[in-house]
């Protein structure tokens, strides 16, 4: 998917958590502080190394986990 090379998954990073860049912003954070309300602007007076891709990585990603359910396992016989 477009830009998801930009969230990466380290253990030794946030705990494993998916940030972005390699870096200790997690995905979380920013989709966050978007649903509360802040605008791009003012995530980026905060994080000023984070880019605009950095935003729409952040989405994507949240986007594509969404997709994923949990399918209960069959009972055992």
């Amino acid at each position: 998917m477009i830009g998801l090379q930009r969230i990466t998954v380290d253990p030794n990073i946030m705990t494993g958590r998916p940030c972005i860049r390699g870096m200790r912003v997690t995905v979380a954070t920013i989709i966050g502080l978007l649903g509360a309300g802040a605008s791009h602007e003012e995530i980026l007076r905060n994080y000023p190394f984070l880019e605009e891709a950095d935003f729409e990585a952040c989405l994507a990603y949240a986007a594509w986990r969404m997709e994923e359910y949990e399918a209960p396992l069959a009972p055992a016989a």
